[in-house]
């Protein structure tokens, strides 16, 4: 049985922060002792770099690093553990791709749909190359039950759409987006998709196969890992002929000077992909994190997910007149994540004001302004986004805090 008390124990953050509620795992999750152990002993019995020594502990390290790549392929169901490629984190990622495709792909005139729940990250590269090469960027708006609306969907996409970008679950309302029906539509023209997992691969079980994106990615530090690590996951006959944006050191087999002409040889996939030295014990740090999730079951977080989802909304709708919830309203179609405001009031004033009974919280834009102001919400929302280790006591102390701040500003008995 799935035990978020007994998961607590494996996080020092509570020992040291005993009275921590923390609701801001959207942004950045908490890290278990064995990821932390396992980068420190990266650091003390295996360090060096990788791919470029003949002795023990570059051979050990190499060895760690790409056995990273095999869990993390395992974890999503991908063919292959070469369709797996290491990235700084999930915006550096579909720059990346955007930025390729923009260079050896795309032309003028063709279109990219994007969604209006886009974060930042899987938006703004898309309007700069659109801009550099002459595209139409269309973004598709929500029903008023805050989904996708799949059928205007279906009237933007053309013979001439070449990719449609969308995130998996949104980082602002929680909407879980129909990848494969996006897929599917997309395919059907010839064009690419590009997903942001961020909110759903550390959340739920993915299977890249039967979702049949071409691009996926997601962040480390979202799921137990360390920062400064990310994936872009893309099908390997696509990364046949994808090319590489980044060139520098392991990422060619050989560098020749011909005639005065610089001739390269590129490595082979996803090396190819990825110039420099990694993040080697980041990585290290993300196989651990994804064995302690496979431990748990993703099937057993996403259902923990879903009974605090259903609690917290529950909560939140006996404080409806005072309080505004967006979002869909069954949990089940929704990550774990609820945007809220209180009526009248700065989301940034509350959420400064639940840190002071030391509830965490985001309060702003969440890098999705254009989501907000699409809800003319000018002023942003205030977060709450729940993981493994949250439990319903949690959820209380939370709903306690804000219905004393309501009361306050409020002067009213709630």
């Amino acid at each position: 049985m799935f035990d978020p008390y007994r998961v607590r124990e494996d996080f020092p953050i509570f020992r040291n922060r005993s009275n921590l509620v923390y609701l801001d795992n959207a942004a950045t999750t908490h890290k278990p002792y064995y990821v932390i152990n396992a980068v420190r002993e990266f650091y003390e019995r295996y360090s060096a770099n990788i791919h470029r020594g003949v002795y023990g502990l570059t051979y050990e390290a190499t060895k760690l690093y790409e056995e990273a790549h095999a869990k993390v392929a395992k974890f999503i169901n991908a063919s292959s553990w070469d369709e797996i490629i290491f990235v700084r984190n999930a915006t550096e990622a579909p720059n990346i791709v955007a930025y390729s495709l923009a260079l050896w792909d795309l032309s003028e005139g063709d279109e990219v749909i994007v969604t209006i729940m886009e974060h930042h990250s899987n938006l703004l590269p898309w309007r700069v190359v659109s801009k550099i090469k002459g595209l139409r960027l269309r973004v598709i708006g929500l029903k008023s039950n805050y989904m996708l609306d799949y059928e205007a969907l279906e009237s933007a996409v053309s013979s001439r759409t070449r990719v449609t970008a969308l995130t998996h679950v949104s980082n602002v309302l929680g909407t879980i987006n129909d990848v494969r029906r996006v897929a599917r539509l997309a395919h059907s023209v010839g064009a690419y998709v590009v997903v942001d997992g961020s909110q759903s691969v550390p959340h739920m079980p993915i299977d890249v196969k039967s979702l049949d994106e071409d691009f996926l990615v997601f962040s480390d530090h979202k799921m137990l890992g360390p920062t400064g690590i990310g994936v872009l996951y893309a099908k390997s006959d696509i990364l046949e002929n994808f090319k590489p944006l980044l060139y520098g050191g392991d990422m060619i087999k050989s560098v020749h000077i011909l005639d005065g002409e610089i001739v390269v040889e590129l490595n082979d996939k996803p090396w190819r992909y990825e110039a420099g030295t990694p993040n080697i014990a980041g990585a290290i740090g993300l196989a651990t994190a994804i064995d302690y999730l496979r431990g748990l079951g993703m099937e057993n977080v996403r259902a923990h997910e879903i009974e605090l989802m259903e609690y917290l909304l529950q909560k939140l709708s006996e404080l409806e007149p005072y309080v505004e919830v967006y979002g869909p309203r069954n949990a089940r179609w929704r990550g774990g994540i609820v945007s809220f405001n209180v009526k009248g009031h700065n989301p940034h004033v509350i959420a400064t004001m639940l840190s002071t009974y030391e509830i965490a919280v985001r309060s702003g834009f969440h890098c999705a302004q254009p989501l907000h102001e699409y809800l003319g919400l000018r002023g942003g929302s205030i977060r709450v986004s729940t993981y493994i280790y949250n439990t319903k006591e949690d959820i209380d102390k939370f709903i306690d805090a804000l219905k004393s701040i309501v009361r306050e500003l409020l002067q009213s008995e709630i």
